[in-house]
């Protein structure tokens, strides 16, 4: 089924529901959506409600749900779990009901002057009637690039990555700074390293509060690898024949080796799941 995100009345009944805390959604044996009218029946802190659009033609709300909220017979699974593990129309729909539940919780209170807020009627906005202020929902955008130098490619670990795994490099854009340009400060920051030659390839939601993650490829350019301190634990060059472990097949990260591998080797090009 296609995933197709809108605004809806949360005061009309029926549809389904997804149960959202912090990054994390409830689930059984049957997955994510649970029959909407019968949640509300069951004795589950709700602290707010989105009709947040369509899973083929069902309507799908959003409840809120404290982080102590349990449900027998249910587990809470991360984001990135679903991302990694899940079917990929699930996780589109659950990044963007991540995105309003971090929204919805964000934005209870006026950033402006402190005082409650309350939604508009059929807009995605909390206003503020104190100040007049309005809050929607925002992305972050960040950027993630594959370093290439012919039949090399750079890759690094970060202390918090599992053992053994090498990734791209990767880091948020700053304010007045161009995704070009943050690319060109994170990989010099980062390994010490100049770039040229970029290539955007393609996006993903990512399982982070706001964040979109743009994708590229970037040729070596100059400069000696020097990792930056509390952030690099390892970086180096490898060939595209001879590859460590890699990050999870269904990121972005993954998708930006193996297709510039398949690209220097003549294999099949692979898709991104977006």
């Amino acid at each position: 089924m296609v995933w197709r995100n809108s605004f809806l009345d949360p005061q009309q009944p029926g549809g389904w529901a997804v149960l959202y805390s912090q990054q994390h959604f409830l689930a059984d044996s049957n997955g994510v959506l649970f029959p909407r009218d019968w949640v509300k029946r069951q004795d589950l802190p709700i602290i707010g409600e989105q009709g947040i659009g369509h899973f083929g033609e069902d309507a799908v709300y959003l409840l809120q749900l404290k982080p102590s909220a349990t449900l027998e017979g249910c587990s809470w699974q991360s984001l990135r779990q679903f991302m990694l593990q899940g079917e990929a129309e699930t996780f589109r729909m659950l990044a963007y009901a991540a995105q309003i539940g971090t929204w919805f919780a964000e934005h209870r209170f006026c950033g402006s002057c402190g005082a409650p807020t309350r939604q508009l009627p059929g807009e995605r906005a909390m206003r503020c009637d104190s100040c007049e202020s309005q809050h929607y929902p925002r992305i972050s955008p960040s950027m993630i690039v594959l370093v290439t130098r012919g039949d090399e490619i750079l890759l690094a670990r970060s202390p918090r990555f599992v053992t053994g795994v090498y990734s791209t490099l990767a880091g948020f854009v700053e304010p007045g700074e161009s995704v070009e340009h943050c690319v060109a400060r994170e990989v010099r920051e980062e390994v010490g390293l100049e770039v040229k030659n970029l290539h955007y390839i393609g996006s993903q939601g990512w399982p982070f509060p706001h964040s979109l993650m743009l994708g590229f490829h970037a040729e070596y350019a100059g400069g000696d690898i020097v990792m930056q301190e509390d952030e690099i634990e390892d970086a180096r060059w490898f060939r595209v024949d001879d590859l460590p472990p890699l990050p999870a097949s269904r990121s972005i990260a993954r998708h930006l080796i193996d297709l510039y591998v398949a690209r220097r080797l003549g294999l099949p090009e692979p898709t991104l799941a977006v």
